[in-house]
């Protein structure tokens, strides 16, 4: 065959907008830790009034999410965020990992015990508006991170998108049960997202957040890693979030 094989590379932004997205994730951060404060405060209280395993393990789940926005906070807030990447990317998958096991303990339990929660008005408020707000802090999250090349901010995005995952079964359990009485369906679902956090934290673990790199500025050809690991915007095989975000 002739001539080595080529990757496209993809330079970074330049100083002043990574200035920008530097102060953006630090905003995004500090608003996923102030309403995750918020809502574990008010699913513990409300959970432990009405005996629902589901709605503390919300609230606990918010205090992991917290621990995770934490970790890009603590990031983002020295000089050199790069050089602290590492770190926190361990800390957001132990929060995933943590998360994991205590879904899945709970989940467990709950099926074997049969523990009925009682009708909550407020988790059901709670629930829904978790399953309005979180998506977009994700998204704007994981935008900025992806561009900035951050693969903690794309992690942390990643943990509140699974927020959002929770507050969707959250709701759905608490309303059929509410509704019909059909206790076990809350916990089959959390085991779902339980397995979904192991992923995620291996990848965070790894360091293999997907398409953590910048997704603006010129293009420049590279010599390609032995074997073609990855493809052209970087990331590995099938990972197939480059296209679906650079559209």
């Amino acid at each position: 065959m002739g001539g080595p094989l080529i990757q496209i590379g993809l330079t970074g932004p330049s100083p002043e907008r990574r200035s920008v997205l530097n102060r953006r994730v630090r905003l995004l951060v500090a608003a996923t830790i102030t309403y995750n404060v918020i809502e574990a405060v008010v699913a513990i209280t409300a959970g432990t009034m009405a005996s629902s395993t589901a709605l503390i393990g919300f609230g606990l789940d918010s205090v992991i999410e917290v621990s995770s926005a934490a970790a890009v906070a603590w990031q983002f807030a020295g000089r050199d965020p790069e050089a602290r990447e590492k770190v926190a990317l361990r800390i957001i998958a132990v929060s995933f990992f943590a998360l994991a096991a205590y879904v899945s303990m709970e989940s467990v339990r709950a099926l074997i015990g049969g523990a009925e929660a009682e009708h909550s008005s407020i988790g059901l408020v709670l629930a829904a508006l978790s399953l309005a707000i979180m998506p977009g802090l994700s998204y704007a999250q994981r935008r900025a991170g992806r561009e900035l090349g951050s693969r903690s901010a794309v992690a942390d995005s990643k943990q509140t998108l699974l927020c959002t995952y929770l507050s969707a079964v959250l709701l759905v359990g608490l309303a059929v049960n509410s509704l019909f009485g059909w206790s076990w369906a809350d916990p089959i679902a959390a085991l779902v997202i339980a397995a979904v956090a192991v992923k995620e934290g291996r990848e965070a673990w790894r360091g293999d957040a997907c398409c953590a790199v910048p997704i603006t500025g010129a293009v420049t050809p590279q010599p390609m890693a032995a074997g073609g690991a990855d493809d052209a915007c970087g990331c590995r095989p099938g990972c197939t979030c480059c296209s679906a975000e650079q559209s």
